[in-house]
């Protein structure tokens, strides 16, 4: 029998996503997701006028193929997966997991190369193809937001099929502002800092790279970022979790770092030149994500947040940052988080999670829902 929620949320992702249309190739990525979704998946892009191209990937062969990479390997399927990439015109990706710390054992030096190596094919994704990522709900990410696995499913279908017009009309004035803006500072427990996103620039995000989605994101300038910031939500990256993680910022460049795994944190760092420096600034407010699950492409949407992200910036919005790293790390500033303010030249854009300005007042959470 099918699940009318798979048909939506496939509907959603072709037809208003990616906008797939007669002629395009699309390269669908299905990573641990039931064959029902992939098929619903595939009969929507041909009802579109697409052709679909299907890869299924399993995280635990991902896990041994990274394990024992090396330059000639990575290589290797950098080559094979820009030549398929360079083929297509969209790109879905749907990412489940069983164990979320599958890549936890894997060596940081395979880790950091693989990602090196590869990030062609990641970079041409990005920046020449019409794309969209999302997880598939699984057991595994219920048990990190602490919920039933029925309940996770539940919430998961919600978020991904909300109302992402009427959120897009929302953003329009947040991204205006973002787009004049120079000076940024952010303030919290434990953070205090100040940052330039002067002729950077700003880009939504509607539903139309990510699902689920809700931010609007910017980039410091390169050099101008100093104090400290302290991130109050766990962060999963290359199968490690992270806590507490707190940065210390000088003319751009991170010059401290520290977590519950401080080492790891600093190999992750010290990946290459660019991986000390910010590649984004981005404030989140989707009003069904309330609490972190781990997951970040849930966790950078959370209401009332904002994330800081060492390393690659993005081409829209770029300030010269390269690096094989881009690691979203989130701050809620809600009270229950303790609190927060975001500052745009001198007034008051956000306070403990609600926009403050009128013309922003349509992205809090009572007015999105």
């Amino acid at each position: 029998m099918t699940d009318l929620r798979y048909q939506k949320l496939a509907k959603l992702l072709v037809n208003y996503s990616t906008q797939i249309k007669k002629g395009d190739h699309v390269l669908l990525d299905m990573i641990d997701v039931p064959d029902e979704f992939s098929i619903e998946l595939m009969r929507a892009v041909r009802a579109a006028g697409g052709t679909p191209l299907v890869e299924v990937h399993h995280t635990r062969i991902s896990r041994e193929m990274v394990r024992e990479t090396n330059e000639k390997h990575a290589a290797l399927l950098r080559d094979i997966e820009l030549f398929r990439m360079k083929k297509v015109q969209a790109y879905i990706a749907i990412r489940g997991s069983l164990n979320a710390s599958e890549n936890a054992d894997v060596p940081s030096e395979r880790m950091s190369l693989y990602s090196r190596i590869t990030r062609p094919v990641l970079d041409y994704r990005v920046n020449r193809t019409r794309w969209c990522v999302l997880r598939w709900p699984t057991p595994s990410m219920a048990q990190a937001a602490g919920m039933s696995t029925e309940t996770f499913e539940n919430l998961y279908f919600d978020v991904c099929t909300m109302n992402y017009a009427k959120m897009a009309r929302a953003m329009i004035p947040l991204e205006r502002r973002m787009k004049r803006a120079d000076h940024v500072q952010l303030k919290s427990p434990g953070t205090d800092l100040t940052f330039s996103i002067k002729g950077i620039g700003a880009k939504m995000c509607k539903g139309d790279r990510n699902i689920p989605d809700g931010e609007v994101f910017s980039c410091p300038v390169k050099n101008s970022v100093n104090g400290v910031i302290q991130f109050n939500t766990p962060t999963l990256y290359a199968g490690t979790k992270f806590e507490n993680v707190r940065l210390e910022f000088k003319d751009g460049k991170v010059i401290g770092a520290t977590a519950n795994n401080t080492k790891r944190l600093n190999e992750i760092l010290d990946t290459d030149a660019g991986a000390r420096y910010v590649g984004e600034f981005s404030l989140g407010f989707n009003p069904y994500i309330l609490n972190p699950m781990c997951d970040i492409l849930f966790d950078e949407k959370i209401a009332g947040s904002l994330h800081f992200t060492p390393g690659q910036a993005y081409e829209e919005c770029d300030n010269g940052n390269r690096s094989a790293v881009h690691w979203d790390m989130v701050l809620i500033q809600r009270p229950d988080w303790g609190g927060g303010e975001v500052w745009f030249d001198g007034e008051l854009i956000r306070k403990n999670g609600l926009f403050v300005p009128k013309d922003l007042k349509p992205l809090n959470p009572a007015n999105l829902k």
